[in-house]
């Protein structure tokens, strides 16, 4: 399953990236009512990630934030997003634009699905063996740690 699943998103991300050289992404920094922050696994890619997902076509960021964190995590309540900052990274020949919104008292009623393994809150300053580097990046400049890069 694990094999299918990441060849249909290698697909998927090949196809986009041939229609529109420019794909379009959200990330949301979730935090619960202790300030612990929300990370997932994938069932495709190894880490521990923020979560998030691609923007539709005419769909606007902050519902896409909100759609992709109800269906990968079970978001069940949070405050509004909060738009944080806008981040460029370059994969293959496409670039990636991602729009990172902070939401924070979330409750999650997770359920593991064909593409989140994993979905935990974590104390920012105790992440767990295997944050990806971005992730740890963007966690830093939240709370004054590191100064904002542009790049994801």
């Amino acid at each position: 399953m694990k094999r299918r699943s990441s060849l249909l998103v290698d697909l998927s991300m090949v196809a986009k990236a041939l229609i529109r050289p420019v794909v379009f992404g959200v990330c949301g920094v979730v935090e619960d009512g202790q300030g612990q922050v929300l990370l997932v696994r994938h069932t495709y890619v190894g880490g521990w990630h923020l979560p998030g997902g691609g923007v539709g076509w005419g769909e606007p960021p902050e519902n896409a934030v909100m759609r992709e964190l109800e269906e990968e995590t079970g978001l069940a309540e949070s405050t509004a997003p909060a738009f944080v900052a806008l981040y460029s990274r370059k994969v293959f020949w496409t670039t990636n634009l991602i729009a990172l919104y902070r939401l924070r008292n979330a409750r999650i009623d997770f359920k593991p699905n064909l593409e989140i393994r994993e979905a935990r809150f974590f104390d920012s300053a105790d992440l767990p063996d295997g944050t990806t580097e971005a992730t740890r990046r963007r966690l830093a400049e939240l709370a004054g740690k590191a100064p904002r890069t542009p790049y994801w």
